[in-house]
């Protein structure tokens, strides 16, 4: 039985053995419930989204702790497309914190982060591949919202964000404001493996 306000409703077996199943699990293991402050419209359309569910998502920090993140799912009411409720710590489509990946791509001599050497390459050709994308997609919002992009500087790129950090300052946490940005506004990349389930 659940209690929703002054309410009760008799719920299915199955709602409530899952729900069972969450809460002894949860005993288990801490984990983090993600929730956005603000009220965020749909990417695509700009409608109102609702709460559906919930999933797991796992998270590594720099020191290759993992944490537990139960991300809320949410539909869009008018173009019924599903998106995740993402916090700025994550990248879409990787395993560690945006702070891990942004410290690789600004400081690769210095960085602590605790991952093999190909997790880092990869970072990196992640970076370089889409760098010039990003960059486009930034522009595009900012002439979206009728603000001037900034103008090609004068002297060549010195870091390998250096024509980001025109857009979004290099200060630290760059790298998550670009993918709040970018994801918002619905012009994120998908990764290659979301596209290789069609049948040839």
């Amino acid at each position: 039985m659940y209690t929703c306000g002054n309410k009760c409703t008799e719920a299915s077996p199955q709602t409530t053995w899952s729900l069972y199943q969450t809460m002894s699990w949860l005993r288990r293991v801490t984990a983090f419930f993600v929730r956005c402050a603000e009220v965020v419209p749909c990417p695509c359309c700009g409608e109102k989204l609702v709460v559906i569910g919930s999933r797991q998502r796992k998270l590594a920090t720099a020191c290759g702790e993992q944490r537990l993140l139960i991300v809320r799912r949410l539909r869009c009411l008018q173009c019924r497309k599903v998106h995740h409720e993402l916090p700025d710590c994550i990248v879409p489509y990787k395993r560690y914190e945006s702070e891990c990946v942004e410290q690789v791509l600004a400081e690769p001599a210095s960085s602590s982060v605790a991952a093999d050497d190909a997790t880092l390459r990869r970072w990196k050709c992640w970076f370089k591949e889409t760098r010039t994308y990003l960059l486009g997609a930034l522009r595009s919002i900012a002439i979206r919202y009728h603000q001037d992009p900034a103008e090609k500087p004068s002297i060549p790129s010195q870091s390998a964000h250096h024509g980001i950090g025109r857009m979004t300052t290099d200060s630290r946490g760059w790298l998550a404001r670009i993918v709040r940005s970018v994801t918002n506004a619905n012009l994120w990349l998908h990764t290659r493996s979301a596209f290789l389930s069609a049948t040839s």
